[in-house]
C-alpha cells in the first residue's frame, strides 16, 4: 500500500489522505477503510442503469453494504440541456 500526500482543507479541521492500490476496487477500498478506521468514505457514482450494474457491479453499492463506517456516495451533476 502506497501512501500519498495528506491533505487538508481550507481551513477546516478535515484530513484526506491519497492511497495508491492494486486488486479489486471493491475490496481494496473497503479493507482500506475499515483498517484505517476512517470517520466517513466518500465515494463517486458514475450512474450506471441497472443492466450495466448487474453486469459490472457497482463499487459504491458494495462499499455501502461492507464497510464499517458511514459513506457519502457522489453521484455526477446530470447534464443540462
Amino acid at each position: 500500500m502506497k501512501k500519498g500526500n495528506k491533505h487538508y482543507l481550507s481551513n477546516c479541521e478535515v484530513k484526506a489522505e491519497t492511497l495508491i492500490l492494486e486488486g479489486d476496487p471493491k475490496d481494496m477500498i473497503c479493507d482500506a477503510a475499515n483498517e484505517m478506521h476512517v470517520d466517513v468514505l466518500v465515494v463517486g457514482s458514475r450512474g450506471h442503469g441497472m443492466i450495466k450494474r448487474a453486469f459490472l457491479g457497482s463499487v459504491s453499492n458494495y462499499c455501502a453494504h461492507h464497510v464499517k463506517c458511514p459513506i457519502l456516495i457522489v453521484k455526477s451533476p446530470k447534464e443540462s440541456h
